[in-house]
This record gives structure tokens, C-alpha cells and sequence, in this order.
């Protein structure tokens, strides 16, 4: 990437364009690092004011020969969103609700408001988005889609593919499109040619691709089997990380909010045991189950803000937390499911009295007060984790690995073995409810030792889920952590038609290169934020 082309671009882009243009170092340098572990310098930051803006900063970096990178909240936790290109932050002016239908529960809405802020705007309609990601503050409706973010409640839900209707984008060529649902003669050549690369790798992706519904890496080739689904064109864009096209405008299903809800804390003396009793827990139909560890419970215990919520439902010391959330319309069945929780815990053989594993209990949950200070404890996990006062931090990397149910305590116990044998430990908490755990290995990735402990751990943590057909990438997507992966977890010809993928959509490289497909080393310490 030549810099001597900066400067040239910096003026076009100030003359043609109403929004910001960003190329001081300081300024770069706030935009090369987002919620992972990596630092990306950026060649300029372009902040527009309006679609035709962002548009034109686009038409400016392909006649330059400058890769775009599109930007929201900067809450990705692979490196998705930095890069050494041109990025275009949609966050501060590209974020209006650009059409309400109440009735139909639909909205369509521009790629940079922030999730909060879409359902503060829908609540007074009776409605929201369901995805509802812990960064829900901050992550962009843009981001989650790039992302194919699932949120605490996916049990019910379904993630964000589930629930995204149809997709405008800038494609790479300036041709701006529209991507929804396919109709019985394919109109176009994107739809021709993913329903021919679906029927031809149908047989690769019924044995590669995983069996969770927390699946979130490569490239959505799935929808586009003959006679399995149907097909919509704008599930190619969910989950692609902005390496296909620019989303203008995102157009949502929406839910009826959730009423009163009944919570269940479920106490375990065992972490082994709280894994092993998902898989049954889930049987009551609760729309959540969260995991909070020993660990998280102590560190948060420390935090003044959260101790008088703690001491309100944790009872003893429990090695972790399963809060089991039930949500349907009448209050009443949610309060009878939670007394069938307390007898189901009771079957699997767990009491009060109980010693070591077999201690545990449910600590029943109506005040919806305490209900939203829990959320908090739980919403604030890597936050409360990332308060740890040593040397070494939760890295993230094999965070979101995702199993099924059956196999989650196994899985759990095995990766804790692989963290001792790499001289380290584990960290966890998240969505018990779908055997997505986040779980961070505790690092210094200023010591040689420990990138090499990283690579260790990664390569043991993907064989496992690969041996139980889960997902190396269940959530937080594939970005530089996992993108190196992709070969291994689903096989040489898929990876390459991915490959055909970003290149039918993108043949010069313009949008976001190097995710996806195509990456480099994820421990490549160069990469790394210093």
C-alpha cells in the first residue's frame, strides 16, 4: 500500500465531500484499534454526513486504488473493523430510521444507529430488536449485520440473519443494489450464481458446515441450497464483515417487547455440573440461559456498583450461575417454570444440603429491578473481567467456540485441561442456553511464551469443535482471529468457494481485503496493539 497516494486522495475527498476527512496521526490512530487485541494503522478516516458522501469516498478510494473499510461503534473483538485502508465511520451521522411499519413490524434503518437507541425509538410502538448483544450501548445495526450478532436471547430469536428481511449496498463496481428474497426465476447475476455455487457445494456444506445455530463464520453459503430454504440475497451480506459491498440501509423484523419475566438462579457446586445440566434446563423453553462463573461472581463482588445486586441473589460460593429466563405473556406460566426448574434441579440430583457437586439450588427472580441489575452484572462481564489486577488479561480468540448442548461440559472440562497445560487459566461466562461460551484464556501477549501458548490453545480448541461439528466462530465472527482457520474447520473447496464469493462481488479487492478469506497468521505479533 503506497503512501505516497494519501495525499492526493486527502484532497479529493475534501473537496468533493460535506463530511469529515481525517488524516492527522492522531485521528488515525483512534480508529486502528477496536475491541480485539489487534492495532491497525488506517491510511484515513472519512466520517460522512450522508449516503452520497460516503458513496463518493468510495468511488474515490477505488480510482486511487485505497481497500475501504467500513466502520460503527468499533465493538468487533476479531479485528473486523481495522485495517490499512480508508475507513468510513457511519456511526456519528448515517443512523436514522428511515421507515417504520408498525403494523407489519418491519423497520428499515440506516447502518450506524446504535441498537439502544433503535429500540428506545420503537418501545413506545410496543416493539423492538431482539438481537440484544451485551455492547447494545454502542454496536451499530451496520456492525451486527457485517457480524451476524446473536445476543443473549437467540434461544428464542434466532440471530441476526434470522431476522434481517433485505440489505441496500454499494457494491464494489458504485452500482448501488438491493438484496432480499429470491423469487422463483433468479433476476440477477448475484442470485444466479449463488443459487448455482449453493446446489454445487450443497453436499461440502451438509458435511462441513456446523450443526449449531451459533454458526457465524465464512460466508453464508448455506441459504442457498435448493429446496432448504428460502432463499433471500441478503444473507450473503449478513455476516460478511464488509467484504462484499457498503449497507446503506438495513431493513429488520421486529417483536413484539417482552412483558414481565421470571428468573431462576441456578446455583451449581460444579462448573462441570452446570454445563451437563444445560442440555436439560433447556427442555422448559426459557428464552435465556447465561452462565456466570466463580471467577466473574469474585471480581464483580469487588466492584462496589455490583456488590448490593450480588449479595441480593447469589447464595454461598458456587463455582457458577446458570440464570434461566422465562419470558411468555402470562406471568403466571413463567412463575410455574420456574418452580419446574427447582424440581428439575432437584431430579438431576442437586440440593441445598448437597456437598461439592452435588451442592446447588434455584434462587427465584420476580423483581424486575433486580432482573435489570442482574442484566447488568451479566452485560458487564468482560468489562467486570478485564478488571483483573495482573500482568496477564483475558485474551480473546477461542472466546465464542460454540457445541452442542450434549457435548458442552465435555468441551468445557477438556479446553480447561489445554489452558493448564499451556500454563494458564480460563475465564467464562455468556449463552449456556446454545453452547456458546465466551471463555478467555488469561495472556501476555508481550511475552514470546505466551503468543506461542496462543497458537497452541487455538489449534486444540478448534480440533475439539471440529470433533463434536460446532462452530470455531459461534458469535463475535471471524476477523483476523479466525479467518486463518476456515481451511481447517471446513475443508479446501469450501474455503475456495468462499474465494468465488468475494470475488464475484469484489474482484479488486476494494472492501475490507484480508477477512474472511485470504488471511494472515491471527498471532502475527506486527498486528498486535502496542
Amino acid at each position: 500500500m503506497s503512501v505516497k497516494l494519501m495525499p492526493g486522495l486527502e484532497r479529493r475527498l475534501k473537496a468533493e465531500i460535506a463530511g469529515e476527512v481525517l488524516f492527522d496521526a492522531f485521528s488515525r490512530g483512534r480508529y486502528a484499534t477496536d475491541a480485539s487485541h489487534y492495532q491497525l494503522m488506517p491510511l484515513g478516516v472519512v466520517v460522512p454526513k450522508t449516503m452520497l458522501d460516503a458513496g463518493r469516498a468510495i468511488a474515490l478510494a477505488r480510482e486511487e486504488g485505497i481497500p475501504v473499510t467500513p466502520r460503527g461503534g468499533g465493538t468487533s473483538q476479531c479485528g473486523q473493523t481495522i485495517n490499512h485502508s480508508l475507513v468510513i465511520d457511519c456511526s456519528k451521522h448515517l443512523n436514522r430510521i428511515v421507515e417504520l411499519d408498525v403494523e407489519n413490524r418491519r423497520a428499515v434503518v440506516e447502518p450506524g444507529i446504535v441498537l439502544d437507541n433503535l429500540n428506545r425509538a420503537l418501545k413506545p410502538h410496543g416493539l423492538w430488536f431482539p438481537v440484544d448483544v451485551s455492547t447494545a450501548s454502542r454496536a451499530t445495526i451496520g456492525g451486527m449485520t457485517g457480524n451476524n450478532s446473536c445476543g443473549g436471547r437467540s434461544l428464542r430469536y434466532g440471530n441476526t440473519r434470522e431476522n434481517v428481511l433485505s440489505i441496500d449496498a454499494v457494491l464494489a463496481d458504485g452500482a448501488s443494489a438491493h438484496f432480499g428474497p429470491v423469487g422463483s426465476t433468479p433476476q440477477n447475476p448475484f442470485e444466479k450464481f449463488l443459487l448455482a455455487l449453493g446446489a454445487r457445494e450443497a453436499g461440502e456444506i451438509e458435511k462441513n458446515f456446523p450443526k449449531v445455530q451459533r454458526r457465524v463464520g465464512g460466508y453464508n453459503l448455506d441459504s442457498f441450497i435448493p429446496g432448504k430454504n428460502d432463499a433471500n440475497l441478503a444473507h450473503i451480506l449478513v455476516g460478511s464483515e464488509g467484504t462484499l459491498g457498503f449497507t446503506t440501509k438495513v431493513e429488520l423484523k421486529l417483536w413484539p417487547v417482552l412483558g414481565k419475566r421470571a428468573v431462576g438462579a441456578c446455583h451449581f457446586g460444579s462448573f462441570y455440573e452446570a454445563m451437563n445440566s444445560a442440555q436439560h434446563i433447556v427442555k422448559l423453553k426459557p428464552i435465556a440461559v447465561e452462565l456466570i462463573d466463580r471467577t466473574l461472581i469474585e471480581l464483580a463482588s469487588e466492584i462496589e456498583m455490583f456488590r448490593p445486586t450480588l449479595q441480593q441473589f447469589v447464595r454461598g460460593k458456587p463455582d457458577a450461575i446458570l440464570l434461566v429466563e422465562f419470558g411468555e405473556e402470562d406471568q403466571n406460566e413463567n412463575i410455574r417454570r420456574v418452580k419446574q426448574l427447582e424440581q428439575l434441579m432437584g431430579d438431576l440430583g442437586y440440593s441445598w444440603n448437597g456437598e461439592g457437586k452435588r451442592w446447588g439450588g434455584v434462587v427465584e427472580v420476580l423483581d424486575p429491578a433486580l432482573q435489570a441489575a442482574i442484566t447488568d452484572v451479566r452485560t458487564s462481564g468482560l468489562n467486570i473481567m478485564m478488571s483483573m489486577k495482573e500482568q496477564g488479561k483475558p485474551i480473546s480468540f477461542v472466546e465464542d467456540c460454540a457445541v452442542p448442548l450434549e457435548h458442552l461440559a465435555d468441551y468445557t472440562q477438556r479446553l480447561t485441561e489445554v489452558f493448564e497445560r499451556n500454563g494458564t487459566r480460563g475465564t467464562w461466562y455468556a449463552h449456556a442456553s446454545v453452547g456458546c461460551l465466551h471463555v478467555r484464556p488469561v495472556l501476555n501477549l508481550r511475552q514470546e511464551k505466551d503468543v506461542k501458548a496462543m497458537r497452541s490453545i487455538a489449534e486444540q480448541a478448534f480440533a475439539m469443535v471440529k470433533e463434536y461439528k460446532g462452530s470455531h466462530s459461534g458469535e463475535h465472527g471471524d476477523g483476523i482471529v479466525r479467518s486463518e482457520f476456515h481451511e481447517f474447520m471446513f475443508g479446501k473447496e469450501l474455503v475456495h468457494a468462499f474465494e468465488e464469493v468475494k470475488d464475484k462481488f469484489d474482484p479488486s479487492g476494494l472492501y475490507n481485503p484480508s477477512k474472511i478469506v485470504r488471511a494472515p497468521k491471527f498471532d502475527d505479533r506486527a498486528k498486535f496493539r502496542s
